[in-house]
């Protein structure tokens, strides 16, 4: 054993990416098994590795993590990137509920009908611009720091940066009417640990593509 977390998902975004990016923010290298075949994906089922029969799975510190929430607020914690006190932790919790809401809409994105994509695409530039990036924007200004809470760098970062960075692949203007995020999506990516995570053959992956709709269905659906 390498000692390093070993990640097993498929070879794309889906819920695993949150996970590349927390670690990756955290500076932590880590192992990536992929699936690409139904065959893999049972026998993880039938060995009891999978405690709800779902990926993602994180094996770390002798443990086989799965479910998105509970990997994430236990890198956050493990890396001190949640907060100093309940409050906020607080915070961040609820910036990372409201964050995972708008990414969940990009999540589905790649497996909607041609027909309705527009339309989508309609819906989460009008959450982002209206209900979810106002929100940053507005604290951001109030308190005048660089981070989202208490003026240090913390998961609820790490998640908005991921997310501004999705939605403009769809909406490359949707910040045009938010300085304050236009100005945190550039300290963000300038961070060492950040700007090493969106270069050219870093763990990131790319935008869902069919390729990777078509595995998704053959190995999840029956």
């Amino acid at each position: 054993m390498s000692g390093k977390p070993r990640l097993t998902y498929l070879n794309g975004r889906g819920r695993m990416e949150p996970v590349r990016w927390l670690l990756a923010a955290a500076g932590v290298e880590f192992e990536e098994n992929f699936l690409e075949t139904r065959e893999q994906y049972e026998k993880l089922i039938k060995d009891g590795v999978l405690m709800f029969q779902q990926v993602p799975l994180v094996e770390i510190d002798g443990m086989k993590m799965v479910q998105t929430r509970a990997i994430l607020s236990y890198i956050a914690g493990k890396y001190n990137l949640y907060g100093k006190d309940l409050k906020e932790r607080a915070l961040i919790d609820m910036y990372v509920e409201g964050i995972t809401d708008l990414m969940q809409m990009i999540l589905m994105f790649p497996f909607s009908p041609p027909e309705t994509k527009e339309k989508n695409i309609d819906s989460i530039k009008e959450r982002a611009t209206n209900r979810y990036f106002p929100v940053f924007e507005k604290v951001l200004k109030q308190h005048g720091q660089d981070f989202l809470v208490g003026n240090k760098f913390s998961w609820a970062d790490v998640q908005l940066i991921e997310a501004i960075l999705a939605v403009e692949e769809k909406i490359p203007a949707v910040l045009s009417g938010f300085p304050q995020l236009q100005a945190f999506k550039k300290r963000m990516s300038n961070m060492p640990t950040i700007k090493k995570f969106l270069q050219p053959g870093s763990p990131r992956k790319p935008p869902p593509d069919e390729c990777y709709v078509e595995t998704v269905l053959k190995i999840f659906k029956k």
